[in-house]
């Protein structure tokens, strides 16, 4: 006999993965990732979960096309049967696939667009660390201020190689790293405190809570042509998270 609350969960469940779909034909599903999930499974911690794994629960079988990094949010493809993954891997390693994020980073640039070319390679200390070097692979990133508040800025960013970390990496060797990035920047939260002068908590509030925890970079869109020829731009709408930063921004902004 079906356990009533393992049902109850399944629907949960099956709603949750229902609302990250942000497109899906016969070939492929694009799928809004939350900051930190996986995209696929860790190979030394298979207790964590994963992206791929909850599709391949609700679609039986699915392919992996790319990668976000697990903090990063954003738009992420799915190929739902073999020649479709062929297609769409071979799209991504020709560099025929336009992908483009948003940051919020530290400071504000001196300049407001430009690209960065600086090749990339491992940390030679730190494991899972990645640094600029002329040892590096070829690594090109294009970058254009879409908004300054003197703390912050929102970059609107495109990778035209796709090393691990590379946007990170690549604002760190700005000086302007991304906001809330433990490994190339700093891990503190963005606070209201930090934006709103003269802030004071409320009457009952003992301490208070960051408006954005996590690391603030956004994979909003994806642009490829499929084998069809029909043309996509597949876009993840800003997470709540990072809205509500640069909703407080703004009102705080000085004139």
């Amino acid at each position: 006999m079906p356990n009533p609350g393992r049902l109850t969960a399944a629907r949960f469940y099956h709603m949750r993965i229902e609302q990250l779909i942000i497109f899906e034909n016969d070939d492929f599903v694009a799928v809004n990732k939350p900051s930190g999930l996986l995209t696929i499974p860790d190979r030394h911690d298979n207790a964590l979960e994963a992206l791929s794994t909850l599709l391949k629960k609700h679609y039986g079988s699915i392919f992996t096309v790319h990668r976000l990094d697990r903090d990063t949010s954003g738009t992420v493809l799915f190929a739902k049967h073999e020649a479709a993954h062929k297609y769409l891997s071979q799209l991504f390693e020709s560099r025929d696939v336009e992908k483009y994020y948003l940051g919020i980073v530290n400071g504000e640039l001196p300049v407001p667009a430009g690209s960065i070319n600086a090749p990339i390679m491992e940390h030679p200390v730190q494991r899972g660390k990645m640094v600029t070097n002329a040892k590096g692979r070829p690594s090109l990133t294009d970058y254009e201020v879409q908004e300054s508040f003197g703390l912050f800025s929102l970059v609107k960013l495109r990778i035209h190689t796709g090393r691990t970390h590379q946007i990170r990496v690549h604002m760190k060797h700005l000086g302007h790293p991304i906001a809330v990035d433990e490994l190339y920047g700093s891990k503190e939260p963005v606070r209201l405190s930090a934006i709103k002068k003269k802030f004071r908590l409320g009457k009952f509030t003992e301490e208070e809570k960051p408006l954005l925890a996590r690391l603030a970079l956004h994979a909003f869109q994806l642009r490829f042509t499929d084998e069809k020829g029909v043309r996509h731009e597949l876009e993840a709408p800003l997470p709540k998270d990072m809205a509500a930063v640069l909703q407080q921004l703004r009102k705080h902004k000085k004139a």
